[in-house]
């Protein structure tokens, strides 16, 4: 069976010994010897406990601090992407947790110990957790932008390089022989005709305007649509032409030929893609840092709250089994009906998976106005698509 890409993260007390909560869960778990999700332990150190009231406090600080690091970690997600110019397999194998895929590491948890000091409160740790993410959004935003605005330049300049012939640079197209240049009197225009017009340009050209250079026009450059002609003419008769020309549908750009200027274009473009190359290297290593940081962030966040959450529900002395479950696609209604079962024992106000009109708030009980007798918190590890 497919795996999906959401997990849970659970916990139940501890019955006589934690791994007795872990055997149950497994045997529960398999119908018919076809299991309806895959479970591993969720490895959590002896964390701080403080008082009650610091963990009632810490709870609804958690639930917000976990939400803002979710989406600082997708926002990393996408942005990259956007960099790779991708958003589908290419993004997913490049979304990893300390050099590993996402599943490994949340399967294999391990508290980063030098990161999180479990000595410290468990206030003070998410306070790390927090400026850290923070300083990690703040310099996203600041990459992102220089990014973007290179990128969009370039992009800018690169359409008028390729685009239609009546808005794209034509720099590029033409050369200094094509026009009459250091002329007291004469000048070359440039103009674009629709291709089904070219033999109307060809009869009407040199009549458009007194003063005209017989047979001075020149094809220089057809596209899917248009061609680009030159026309020389005296300078004087210069506004009546481009009247008479607008009124036969040719298009007359305005455009000086100048070899510094042309450079100068190319410079532009060829700096540019220059810049954006020496960016796009440093700025992928690091997003894929900084999105393996911020995501194993997030799962310390988690580890905290099913901490918490289960002390608060479960009391003391702290005896409970945390465990992750990675539900099988279509799996996930029947695996709900084999927890309810397995930890009805727990429920003492009947209404166990139930949705609750009521708009109360129990620390660990309630996810999307849901209630579940046991601590339960979902993951979601589809960072590839938007969220």
């Amino acid at each position: 069976m497919t795996a999906s890409t959401e997990f849970w993260l659970i916990s139940a007390p501890g019955e006589k010994t934690t791994k007795e909560t872990w055997d149950r869960l497994n045997k529960y778990t398999a119908i018919k010897n076809q299991a309806l999700s895959q479970n591993s332990k969720f490895s959590l150190p002896d964390l701080k406990v403080g008082t009650l009231d610091i963990l009632v406090g810490l709870s609804d600080e958690l639930g917000k601090l976990d939400g803002y690091v979710e989406t600082v970690t997708h926002k990393l997600a996408q942005y990259l992407g956007e960099v790779l110019e991708d958003h589908g397999d290419k993004l997913a194998g490049n979304l990893l947790a300390n050099g590993t895929d996402l599943t490994s590491y949340m399967t294999r948890f391990q508290w980063d110990l030098a990161k999180y000091p479990i000595k410290q409160p468990l206030k003070n740790i998410a306070e790390i957790i927090s400026k850290q993410v923070s300083q990690v959004d703040a310099d996203l935003k600041t990459k992102a932008h220089s990014y973007n605005n290179l990128k969009g330049t370039l992009q800018s300049l690169e359409r008028k390089s390729i685009g239609s012939l009546l808005t794209r640079n034509l720099g590029d197209l033409v050369k200094k022989d094509d026009f009459i240049t250091n002329s007291e009197y004469l000048t070359t225009l440039l103009v674009v005709v629709q291709n089904a017009h070219e033999d109307e340009w060809v009869n009407k050209y040199e009549n458009l305007a007194d003063m005209v250079v017989p047979k001075s026009s020149r094809k220089i450059f057809t596209d899917g649509e248009h061609t680009l002609f030159t026309v020389t003419l005296f300078k004087k008769v210069v506004d009546e032409y481009k009247l008479h020309a607008r009124e036969n549908k040719f298009v007359v750009r305005d455009f000086t030929y100048s070899e510094e200027e042309v450079a100068a274009g190319k410079n532009e473009l060829k700096k540019l893609t220059t810049d954006k190359d020496k960016q796009y290297g440093p700025l992928v290593r690091w997003l894929k840092i900084n999105f393996s940081e911020c995501f194993m962030a997030w799962i310390h966040v988690k580890a905290i709250r099913v901490f918490v959450e289960s002390v608060l529900r479960y009391g003391l002395p702290v005896n409970f089994q945390a465990m992750l479950l990675h539900p099988y696609k279509k799996s996930q209604k029947r695996l709900r009906e084999i927890l309810k079962d397995l930890y009805c024992h727990l429920d003492t106000s009947g209404t166990a998976n139930t949705v609750s009109e009521t708009n109360f708030d129990i620390p660990g009980f309630m996810v999307n106005n849901e209630y579940y007798p046991y601590v339960y918190y979902p993951i979601n590890i589809n960072f590839w698509e938007k969220k």
